[in-house]
């Protein structure tokens, strides 16, 4: 009995955690309209070092805002500046070679999704993503005995719903790719993506 009563405590106390990370992942933004994109054009095994690296950035991002990184980094305009123009830089040119990009050419040696490092940078240059962590971070620090724990904790919980929310994005891209059937749908759907894309640039500079 109370094993059960601790396990029915245990999941009280975790649900909000779940709830906030299932939620902060599945929301539409620059990651999710990546993982479209790159679901529509490359399909899902391809597109698998893209969801890795968005995964591990935002799992390592979580428990260095466990472990106090987080806050260091916020606490520099300067830095937090340049991590924005950096981030937006890139983010411009994805979206430019989203919307420039025609039907998949899946045979073509030249078409090639974005890799596992560029998907991690995708993510660190984001300083709403440290900001998201970092309140995170603070706001379920009861749940763990240290920050060590912590850090193991955010980190998990984050890339692993990471995982699941931009497989679920990659996957309806690929469902996209088999309704589409002509080069002007293409051209469409590349072109809102992009828009899309750059659009999720406006948020990162109206929040500070």
């Amino acid at each position: 009995m109370a094993l059960r009563s601790e396990g029915l405590m245990l999941i009280s106390e975790t649900l909000p955690l779940a709830l906030f990370v299932l939620v902060s992942t599945m929301s539409p933004g620059g990651a999710t309209t990546v993982a479209t994109a790159s679901g529509a054009h490359f399909g899902y095994r391809r597109s698998l070092p893209l969801i890795s690296g968005i995964a591990l950035g935002l799992a390592s991002m979580a428990a260095f805002a466990a472990l106090g990184l987080s806050s260091f980094l916020l606490a520099f305009p300067s830095l937090q500046l340049a991590m924005k123009l950096i981030g937006s830089v890139y983010l411009l040119w994805l979206a430019l070679k989203t919307a420039r990009s025609g039907p998949p050419r899946l045979g073509a040696s030249i078409a090639r999704p974005t890799r596992f490092i560029g998907a991690v940078l995708l993510v660190w240059y984001n300083p709403k993503g440290w900001a998201m962590t970092l309140g995170a971070a603070a706001s379920f620090a009861s749940l763990a005995a240290g920050q060590g724990t912590l850090a193991v904790l955010l980190g998990s919980s984050f890339g692993l719903a990471a995982l699941l929310s931009l497989s679920i994005w990659c996957l309806g891209g690929l469902v996209l790719a088999k309704l589409l059937t002509t080069d002007t749908q293409w051209h469409v759907l590349n072109a809102l993506l992009g828009l899309l894309l750059a659009a999720s640039i406006v948020p990162m500079w109206l929040e500070g």
